[in-house]
């Protein structure tokens, strides 16, 4: 490969913008045609996932799209982004393990304690392994510097989060590949923006961009031959690399002065990130929050998601989409233009609209009976 790169740099060609290229076009084709030979194999094998008591559809649905979206983002990102691997000894084992327990999972549904174990498992061989962790709260109630050991867990924790938290959220169709396409591109962005030590990141959020939108052809269409969901192999290989990013994304304002490594600062860093992600943080919380409240456990499934409740306005699941990632694409806009403002009331203006979307179904539904 580094011969390849030194054949293109001599011919003139940005080695980074082939990279760009290649790893979108490889990434999105590996999907669009794996796809299809998932879906047959799980027609035949009756590989499919069963209307339940959140479900959202009807009738059964092949869900072993993960597959095809760890197939592509594990050849394009090795191969284009290999620097990340090289970097972060640990992250290709991880998304190894989240496969396995993925496709577990999405076969003979594990229990809830061994997917827990896993995850710890893989969160920690990362933020340790790896030494991917959030080291300072930038001032976030007045926290800034975080010990190593508190550092550790608060990591952890932040990775298992944000990892079930995305597979809540993919609940109709559209909705967990839509938002991880807007997720990786804003970061992406960000990475691209903060200067070339950080490429390696921007490809990885271009394979991650190419493989779902090839994976988005399936799941929105309307002929049931050829649909198919991500599953939690999907869910948690995307929950897992958008929170390995997100991380990233904060530890780069921290000033570690390490040599060669640029300098940026940007104190509403970790809020910035936090608004990016701002759909699976609110909707997990509440829907933690309503169940704690009605004396149920929080691990008990129910249709009080946000998706639910616009489902419940008789929108349709493009629809639902479509609204729910223009509102929160709002607040990263506002988070994004009130960056400089001090960072706690930052938080405060992010989580509140966060939570006024999440509510502003119920709100409509009630109006919508009492005028009936």
């Amino acid at each position: 490969m580094k011969n390849f790169e030194l054949f293109l740099s001599g011919s003139g060609i940005p080695i980074f913008y082939v990279k760009i290229g290649l790893g979108f076009v490889f990434s999105f084709l590996i999907t669009f045609f794996s796809i299809p030979t998932i879906v047959k194999i799980s027609r035949r094998k009756n590989l499919m996932d069963e209307p339940g008591v959140r479900s959202s559809h009807l009738r059964k649905i092949p869900n072993l799209g993960g597959i095809a979206i760890f197939y592509a983002i594990g050849i394009c990102a090795s191969i284009f982004a290999y620097e990340l691997f090289e970097l972060y000894k640990f992250l290709f084992a991880s998304l190894i393990i989240l496969l396995y327990i993925g496709v577990m999972d999405d076969i003979v549904v594990m229990r809830a304690y061994k997917k827990l174990v896993a995850q710890i498992v893989v969160s920690s061989l990362v933020v340790i392994g790896s030494d991917i962790r959030i080291r300072s709260l930038f001032g976030i109630f007045g926290v800034y510097e975080l010990g190593y050991l508190v550092s550790v867990v608060f990591s952890i924790v932040t990775f298992i989060v944000l990892i079930n938290a995305f597979n809540l959220i993919d609940g109709i169709d559209g909705l967990g590949g839509g938002y991880s396409v807007i997720c990786s591109a804003m970061f992406g962005i960000s990475y691209y923006r903060l200067g070339e030590y950080n490429y390696p990141l921007v490809i990885l959020s271009v394979v991650i961009i190419g493989t779902v939108l090839a994976f988005l052809y399936y799941n929105l269409s309307n002929y049931r031959t050829n649909k198919i969901f991500m599953g939690d192999t999907g869910s948690m290989l995307l929950g897992f690399l958008l929170a390995f990013t997100s991380i990233c994304f904060i530890d780069i304002f921290i000033d570690k002065e390490l040599p060669g490594v640029p300098r940026y600062h940007l104190q509403s860093a970790p809020v910035v990130a936090v608004a990016i992600l701002i759909l699976p943080i609110v909707d997990t919380l509440n829907v933690i929050f309503v169940r704690l409240y009605n004396k149920k456990s929080p691990f008990d499934a129910d249709k009080n998601h946000i998706h639910h409740k616009l489902l419940k306005l008789n929108l349709t699941h493009r629809r639902s989409t479509f609204y729910i990632i223009l509102y929160y694409l709002m607040i990263v806009g506002i988070a994004y233009f009130l960056r400089h403002m001090n960072i706690n009331l930052l938080l405060l203006v992010v989580i509140s609209l966060g939570f006024l979307g999440a509510y502003l179904p119920d709100l409509l539904y009630r109006l919508r009976n009492n005028k009936n």
